[in-house]
């Protein structure tokens, strides 16, 4: 009968929904009827359900209870088999559930007389029932205070203490009833609402499938077991308690009133379920919803440790479980894990064999966790990635029903895990950094969802970690040389000091809280330290922190990230250019009188050589401050260069500026007393001048190379108001700091010699185009041999660079191909595509600009003006074009197997204007060079050649025609014969690059700290500047792949500190024997220092200020201020520039200045310099006193632009480096197709080190990196072994660009391990997205529809994962995880650990269903196929994600190199000038 009701009422409720639907019903008439049919059906139920479903115990089966988190979920319920929401009649819009008035007896917390205070034994905390005050829903309809009897007791009733009694609740009209009902209902039902208000036609609707009211699980789940029942022979709980063999009671002795604590026991082979018979788990916040949960089992005493089921008890049915909990590790492995019931605790022994899968997750989940905080512990730096391999490679403690750990399960208890960092730093030490910021756990936090700061009840099963834990010996206390010890400690003593008093201010202004979270809501505890130094609990005030049980971990999380964050897009100041403009004002002339007759006169000026001013004599070259326009600025300083009264009798001075050191990049951290020479003058008004100031010029003494570490006085000069220094000239664009020039007046000069102002003329003069050479006039123009542009000749026969849009080709290609319009999308197959909406991919080449164009000169020429004049002012060049591979009809394909420098001659000429020239390159038929293609081509960045003529009319490619052989030919004169010495002509213009041989630098003796595997030095030694003589790397596997590569390297595996305090105190040589280098021998010193320690933290205070000043930053400026070598130079990721407001970028520029170095700072692109990946990095470049200081390398390649900001703003200012070539290059991109087409195929998992190439390589870069020896053997095309599901999901990923997990369809799949995976269900109503276009839900947790999450939604073993829906729309729809690179596109930043959910999810191979393999990324990063790697496959990931690409290294090293060059050509022209006036003499 009572189903039979329930099933008509179903279908009744079904046909008002759709006529509700179709417009033929109102929403009050629906409502109506729907009131009316269900009173009718409750009525009924009321009468005859509850005799037909009485227990004899005293409560019904359906004695419903509702969580506190979700007052709205209920269901309609009679009896076993319709106990679940089957009520997919009211389930419109999410599944609409109705509770049921037959559950009249609720319960609200259920505690005994001995529960009662929530015990904490000391060994255990617990997790208890809530008692939400709140009543739910189905409360409404209770009409009789709830006692809850206990168990019968062998078919007598006993009744236990009456448990927290109810308040009487008032019978509420049957009306309201209805409409509490009604309006619960349209609660969830409101969306329906919405639509039928805004759509005509809504499509049926999906319900979501029925869940079981109590323990939340799918019924349709075929995982879903049930309780197979208790043995005959088992006993109720009471009565199994009083068991002899548990001998705890006799079993006369009645209540257990007289003990204050529960009796302890143990129980095995135990099944937990809830009152439908269905096994559930125990953790998922069930208990603490208050839902009824039993468990049945063998119980032994609590000193028993065998868990087999010999001297136990059998019970059924104990509990229901009261509060569960978590007793710390019992002597290693296995945490122990126990029940409160009414009657006695229990503690979980092994669990029975049904009930083994749900068990071995819980405690997968609690040795995770314990994984994950020790190893966070010792490692704060580390990665999601690290943090994966770590949970990936630890082998789980046998007994533990699982036999590997995946990321899966770690997304699966992410929340539990999370808790348990919370709860580690709540018994932390209030001054250790949480360990819940530490970048890895915060990617964990966003991936999975994690809420933050639960405080409820369910944080009290903190598992007890040991306190101290040894950490892992990282790098030791800096040690550092007194000057940067001085640097970092006065600096930094005064600044902390005022960023406290600033960052007191802003905390008035600043929220400290999200005010969201639980933690947040609690009050102060009055105990912690911060509490007690609190005014209010009677301290003092002073270290205003927030009371340790309130620090908001939301707060704290979004602070971490946005410290990490660095905005490229800050506005710019304008710079502190012309102070003052020289603006005019009324002189007090009777201050100013001339000392002496005028010097000289020409005209208009008399110049004087003195002045007296307010009685203080003053001459040129005097030093001087000027008051500014505004008072409350500091005085500006300057030297006086010339001083004039002019025509009408004012007195003036010329000026050449000082710039403070604040006004520099170093800002804060720049001695007071120090100024810089800046090109910067102007002519003022001498009554501008203050007074008169001595400014000190600071060479660097002679034995400047050997005074590194010693103790120096950091002091330059004495402060009396009136001294300052300078040493350095610096460049406001660039922030280069560098040796003054060297630039002196001529004797007819001297009276107004302004080195500014010459300086800038010369720049001016560089930069003006010139023509020289006139040669003939004809039809209008002048026609010349040579143009001048920037320092730079062009020759009739030069190659050059032109921008693309100098001239365009005659062969129309079609545009690069756009991508095709995107087909319909099947939506129940690929719910999570609609989040793919934005047409960018990353890593996309689609906006890569054209490299450059590239023409020979066959003329220079001006216009020759109506005056018969030529106008110089517009030169213009008429030059060949010549074709790139990818200008011809065949298009892109013929770039990719062709030398990225061949070009094809053409006849077809074009008139570029001479500003359009960007550079000067080498052009050359290629049979007319004497050496290799190879080697030429090898000998310079600017060289390309041409074999073939193109003929673009016939689409023909023909032999060049003779004159395009002979390129040497000057002016109009033809050049005889295929001569093989007229190359050479060709090429002399070429100065730089054909007199090196003569000139060929030594390579300097370098040292490497943090070495790595080696790329810095592999590229510099390709660059051949360098030989890495030592090396310092403290993690072995790097050690030792760079030991493979440069044998004769002295590698040292040890802490850098210890080192340098070694040679410091005068060792010569290390514990293992090796030498150690010496004051003197290193004449360069490279590194990228690791910044972990502060790299995420934006401000400095007393206790990050200490982690900073043990940085590694620092150790490694030691070892230049000990060493004094030639070169210096930094590398760091691109943050490095911005961590702590640009701080440490200061204090490092800061240390070489007050050493005595010149020095700059720049961010590069790799993915300019010749890789298929972007990689921006920072670096800092310092060169001794007497060195030239190289400038930042011109990038090669052009590369996508969104890539490419270089730009750093350091104080709201904005700083470039010095590289000109911003929109265009000289060659094309370098793609994946580039890197790696050529590798043979392998699988997921490949593990053989080395097998054969399978063929030849395909392009440029191909042929570059396997290198002219001939190597048969590939090595390291190894790749990680994903799990089975991660396996399933990349073979899933279809293989057009910018395919990623938003691809996946929603599918079952069978599984490589033999397992099946789920369909991802989709349950909620999602508000941001709406419905998809079938009317399917979107939503994955009840967090879509805006409240809170809900452990129970959470899904495993899906296809899709589903974490990534659940955060999706917090995190650009977590674009380019599972991502498979373009063939033409690019890598992102190559990792350390490749992972398809890290960081850098795009680590799917183009085609293969596999994570890129070592290889592939040593090639993404530049290194040659031939460099060796050590360890395993993650060891050797690893050395390749952390280098830095040897093709950037490369490029700086040739910098470095052409400045040592130029040094010894400088020695050789002064030694000679020196010679012949020994001889005059």
């Amino acid at each position: 009968m009572h189903s039979f009701l329930q099933v008509a009422v179903q279908n009744q409720l079904r046909d008002l929904e759709a006529k509700l639907h179709q417009e033929e019903l109102s929403e009050e008439r629906y409502l109506a009827k729907v009131k009316a049919l269900l009173h009718e059906e409750f009525s009924l139920e009321n009468g005859g359900g509850l005799e037909l479903h009485q227990k004899p115990n005293g409560y019904t089966e359906n004695g419903t209870c509702v969580s506190d988190e979700e007052p709205e979920r209920t269901g309609p319920r009679g009896g076993e088999d319709s106990s679940m929401e089957t009520d997919e009649a009211a389930a419109s819009s999410s599944s609409v559930t109705l509770g049921s008035p037959s559950a009249s007896k609720v319960r609200r917390g259920r505690k005994s007389k001995s529960n009662s205070e929530n015990r904490k034994s000391p060994s255990s905390s617990r997790i208890t029932r809530s008692s939400g005050k709140q009543p739910t829903i189905v409360a409404m309809f209770s009409k009789s205070s709830s006692k809850r009897k206990s168990e019968e007791v062998n078919g007598e009733v006993k009744h236990e203490v009456n448990i927290e009694t109810e308040e009487e609740e008032d019978d509420p009209g049957e009306k309201e009833q209805d409409e509490k009902r009604i309006k619960m209902e349209n609660k969830e039902g409101s969306e329906v609402k919405e639509e039928a208000s805004q759509v005509k036609i809504i499509p049926p609707v999906k319900t979501t499938p029925p869940k079981c009211v109590d323990c939340r699980q799918y019924l349709d789940d075929p995982d879903l077991k049930f309780f197979q029942g208790d043995p005959d022979d088992a006993l109720d709980e009471p009565e199994m308690l009083t068991d002899e063999r548990l001998s705890i009671f006799d079993a006369n002795e009645d209540g257990f009133e007289s003990y204050d604590d529960l009796p302890q026991h143990k129980v095995t082979s135990f099944s937990v379920y809830d009152r439908k018979g269905h096994l559930c788990p125990f953790d998922t916040g069930l208990i603490e919803r208050n839902i009824e949960l039993y468990f049945s089992g063998t119980v032994k005493p609590i000193y028993d440790d065998n868990p087999c089921l010999d001297g136990g008890v059998r019970a059924k049915k104990m509990g229901p479980i009261n509060a569960w909990w978590i007793t710390g590790f019992d002597g290693g492995e296995k945490a122990l894990i126990g029940f409160t019931t009414a009657f006695a605790d229990y503690i979980l022994m092994e669990s029975s064999e049904e009930y083994a899968p749900i068990f071995a997750l819980m405690q997968e989940k609690i040795y995770m966790s314990k994984i994950v905080v020790e190893f966070l512990q010792n490692n704060p730096d580390v990665s999601y990635e690290d943090l994966l391999n770590k949970i990936e490679t630890t082998v789980p403690p046998a007994g533990l029903n699982f036999n590997r750990f995946t990321e899966d399960s770690l997304l699966r208890h992410a929340q539990f895990v999370v808790e348990q960092v919370e709860s580690y730093d709540e018994a932390g030490d209030s001054d250790e950094p949480p360990v819940l910021i530490t970048p890895c756990m915060r990617d964990l936090i966003k991936l999975a969802g994690v809420t933050l700061g639960k405080r409820r009840a369910a944080r009290r099963q903190a598992i007890r970690h040991p306190t101290k834990i040894d950490k892992d010996k990282g790098p030791t206390k800096a040690t550092t040389t007194k000057l940067v010890y001085l640097i970092f400690d006065t600096f930094f003593s005064e600044q902390i000091e005022k960023n406290e008093r600033e960052e007191d201010k802003e905390n008035h202004t600043k929220r400290r809280r999200c005010g969201v979270c639980e933690v947040c809501q609690q009050p102060e505890c009055g105990k912690c330290k911060a509490c007690q130094d609190m005014i209010k609990f009677g301290g003092s005030g002073k270290s205003k922190q927030a009371c340790l049980q309130r620090r908001c971990p939301n707060l704290a999380v979004k602070e971490a990230d946005e410290d990490e964050e660095v905005d490229d897009n800050i506005p710019e100041m304008p710079s502190p250019k012309k102070m003052l403009q020289g603006r005019k004002k009324k002189q007090n002339k009777s201050r100013i009188s001339w000392v002496g007759d005028p010097v000289k006169s020409d005209g208009k000026k008399d110049y004087y050589q003195k002045v007296c001013i307010d009685s203080e004599t003053l001459q040129v070259g005097d030093c001087v401050s000027v008051s500014p326009d505004d008072p409350t600025k500091p005085l500006y300083l300057a030297r006086i260069t010339a001083m004039w009264e002019d025509a009408n009798n004012e007195p003036m001075f010329h000026v050449h500026w000082f710039c403070r050191g604040t006004d520099t990049v170093l800002g804060a951290t720049s001695d007071p007393l120090e100024l810089f020479l800046v090109d910067e003058c102007e002519d003022m008004q001498l009554s501008y001048i203050h007074g008169k100031v001595n400014v000190l010029y600071k060479a660097p003494s002679e034995n400047w190379a050997l005074e590194g570490g010693l103790d120096m006085e950091i002091k330059m000069v004495e402060d009396d108001g009136r001294t300052y220094f300078y040493q350095m000239w610096y460049d406001q664009e660039y922030a280069r700091f560098e040796t003054p020039p060297k630039t002196q007046p001529c004797e007819d000069h001297k009276y107004k010699f302004c080195m500014s102002c010459t300086r800038l003329d010369e720049v001016r003069q560089k930069e003006i185009p010139k023509v020289l050479e006139p040669q003939e006039e004809s039809e209008g123009k002048m026609y010349y041999g040579v143009a001048t542009k920037n320092g730079v000749q062009y020759r009739v026969g030069d190659g050059v660079f032109l921008l693309p849009d100098s001239f365009s080709f005659s062969l129309r290609l079609a545009s690069p191909v756009k991508r095709q319009k995107k087909e319909a999308v099947d939506e129940e197959l690929h719910p999570e595509h609609y989040r793919k909406y934005s047409e960018y991919i990353k890593g996309s080449n689609q906006d890569a600009p054209e490299p450059y164009r590239i023409g020979r000169i066959k003329a220079i020429f001006c216009n020759v003006r109506s005056n018969g004049r030529p106008n110089e002012a517009e030169i213009k060049l008429r030059v060949y074009k010549l074709y790139r591979p990818e200008n011809t009809h065949k298009s892109v394909k013929a770039s990719y197997h062709a030398d990225i420098n061949l070009l094809y001659w053409s006849d077809e000429e074009a008139t570029v204007e001479l500003r359009d020239v960007q550079g000067r390159c080498t052009v050359v038929y290629g049979e007319d060079l004497t050496e290799r293609i190879q080697d030429y081509s090898a000998s310079g960045s600017d060289r390309f050649y041409f074999l073939e003529a193109y003929n673009a009319k016939t689409k023909s490619f023909e032999d060049p025609p003779y004159h395009a052989r002979s390129s040497g030919n000057k002016g109009k004169g033809k050049g005889k014969g295929k001569g093989k010495s007229k190359v050479k002509s060709a090429g002399m213009s070429e100065p730089s690059e054909l007199e090196a041989p003569e000139m060929k630098p030594p390579k300097l003796r370098t040292l490497d700290v943090f070495s790595g595997c080696g790329g810095l030095s592999e590229g510099f030694h390709q660059a051949e500047v360098s030989e890495t003589l030592w090396a310092i790397e403290m993690w072995e596997p790097a050690a030792q792949a760079f030991r493979l590569n440069n044998p004769g390297t002295t590698v040292f595996t040890e802490d850098c500190n210890v080192l340098l305090k070694l040679v410091m105190s005068g060792e010569k040589t290390n514990s293992l024997g090796q030498k150690l280098p010496q004051k003197g021998d290193v004449e360069m010193l490279c590194g990228g220092p690791p910044c972990q320690g502060f790299s995420g933290m934006n401000r400095f205070n007393s206790r990050t200020y200490s982690k900073f000043k043990n940085s590694l930053v620092v150790s490694f400026l030691s070892y230049c201020d000990y060493y004094r070598p030639r070169f210096f130079l930094l590398e760091n990721v691109r943050n490095f520039v911005s961590f702590r407001r640009s701080m440490v970028l200061k204090l490092t520029l800061r240390c070489l200045v007050r050493m005595g170095y010149q020095c700059t700072f720049g961010v590069l692109q790799a993915g300019q310099y010749g890789v298929a990946q972007t990689r921006r990095r920072a670096i800092v470049l310092a060169a001794a006193p007497g060195e030239k200081l190289p400038m930042f390398p011109e990038p090669l390649h052009v590369f996508a632009p969104r890539a490419c900001q270089l730009s750093v703003v350091v104080d709201d200012k904005k700083f470039v480096s010095n590289i000109t070539r911003t929109y265009s290059g000289p060659f094309r991109t370098i793609t994946v197709r580039d890197t790696m087409s050529d590798l043979p195929e392998i699988r997921n998992g490949a593990s053989a080190l080395e097998i054969s190439y399978n063929g030849e390589p395909q392009s440029w870069f191909q042929r570059q990196i396997r290198g002219s020896q001939y190597q048969p053997i590939l090595r390291d095309h190894i790749c990680k072994d994903m799990s089975a599901l991660v396996a399933a999901r990349m073979r899933h990923i279809p293989l057009a660009p910018g395919s990623d997990w938003r691809d996946l369809p929603n599918i079952e799949v069978r599984l490589s391990d033999g397992t099946t995976t789920r369909k991802l269900r989709y349950t909620h109503h999602e508000k941001k997205n709406g419905r998809s276009s079938m009317g399917a839900l979107r939503g994955v947790c009840s967090c879509a529809e805006g409240k809170p999450c809900d452990p129970a939604d959470r899904q495993f073993n899906t296809l899709i994962p589903w974490c990534l829906p659940h955060t999706g729309n917090r995190h650009n729809h977590w674009a380019g995880l599972y991502g498979r690179l373009e063939w033409d596109g690019f890598f992102s930043t190559t990792v350390t650990n490749p992972e398809p959910m890290g960081k850098q999810g795009r680590v799917l191979h183009p085609e293969q269903h596999r994570v890129v393999s070592v290889r592939e990324c040593a090639r993404s990063q530049g290194f040659p196929d031939t460099y060796r790697l050590f360890g395993n496959v993650l060891d050797k990931h690893r050395q390749v994600g952390n280098a830095v690409p040897p093709p950037l290294a490369k490029a700086i090293g040739l910098e470095i190199k052409a400045c040592v060059s130029a040094k010894m050509k400088e020695d050789a022209t002064d030694t000679i000038k020196q010679e012949k006036m020994d001889l005059s003499d």
